[in-house]
């Protein structure tokens, strides 16, 4: 009772931010917050795709909660005005906080919101952000088979800190059946290959229904990302993106999880800023750029889930 108190508090407290999100009554999307006269309630609980939740609901039970009611939505259609409309939001956002940035998603597409984390340094603030914010937010990890030990730890520390259960989206195929089926370790022949089949194809099956996604890259981390916008458009799994962290630095990212003790991946204390895969993914040494470790020694710097092409 006393998380969902906290949660509706801080939920209202961000919605009427003003000159960042749109001043609205009580109703997140197709979903109402109770208490409302009983008259009204009735009312509105005769509409289709619509769920009331009470005071006394339980604990899994939010504003934010996907409902399957709701999948005869239309989907967005991406053209000029869409687009241009994107970008005025973008543009106003620009000085905002993460956490201001959030809110503002929660409130335009929630309950077809959902962020896709790899557990890294900036996907673990932004975990930590949306308990605070919006803590029904879907969240879902994709496991490839061939994330760190240490990685997939941390959905357990999540949960626990949290309460937050991060999903897992699999590939179609094990590690040994898709080994098995392509006469060895596909990353070791080709790896653009290996992040489409275990990454891209899976976040491609995991955005359906939703209409945004959360991604926690920053700017400064490499030169395809520094002219990433705070929100746009995704050609490639065709949603909005919202970049919270666009604007922050690895200082910035580094700062926050110390002032709010973020649990974060043990292995970034061992030389790895940047995690990703064990067998594409090392060590840096001082005084080389931060996603140095990743495909080391080829031309390679994206998976894929951020590039346009």
């Amino acid at each position: 009772m006393l998380r969902f108190k906290q949660y509706l508090t801080n939920l209202i407290k961000y919605v009427l931010l003003k000159s960042l999100v749109r001043q609205t009554p009580l109703l997140v999307h197709e979903t109402v917050i109770y208490p409302m006269p009983e008259n009204k309630l009735a009312e509105l609980s005769d509409r289709p795709a619509l769920k009331v939740l009470r005071s006394d609901d339980s604990p899994a039970a939010s504003a934010l909660e996907p409902l399957g009611a709701l999948a005869a939505d239309p989907p967005l259609v991406p053209g000029d005005e869409l687009f241009g409309e994107l970008a005025e939001h973008s543009q106003r956002l620009e000085s905002a906080s993460p956490q201001e940035i959030l809110a503002w998603a929660v409130e335009q597409y929630a309950p077809r919101f959902t962020m896709a984390t790899a557990f890294g340094p900036e996907g673990m603030c932004l975990i930590h952000m949306f308990s605070e914010i919006a803590p029904q937010t879907p969240i879902f990890n994709l496991e490839t088979g061939y994330q760190f030990k240490e990685t997939l730890a941390l959905r357990e520390q999540v949960r626990e800190r949290y309460g937050i259960t991060i999903e897992y989206k699999y590939p179609e195929q094990t590690v040994e059946e898709y080994e098995a089926a392509n006469g060895g370790p596909v990353y070791k022949t080709d790896t653009n290959r290996c992040c489409f089949d275990r990454k891209i194809k899976v976040l491609h099956q995991a955005a359906r229904g939703m209409h945004a996604w959360s991604s926690a890259i920053r700017r400064d981390q490499s030169p395809d990302r520094a002219e990433h916008p705070i929100v746009g458009w995704d050609k490639k799994f065709q949603l909005v993106k919202i970049s919270p962290l666009a604007n922050w630095t690895k200082k910035d990212v580094w700062g926050f999880i110390s002032k709010n003790d973020i649990p974060y991946n043990p292995l970034h204390d061992q030389g790895y800023p940047s995690v990703g895969c064990w067998p594409c993914t090392r060590s840096i040494a001082l005084g080389e750029d931060e996603r140095a470790g990743r495909w080391s020694g080829s031309a390679k710097t994206e998976c894929g889930l951020h590039s346009s092409d």
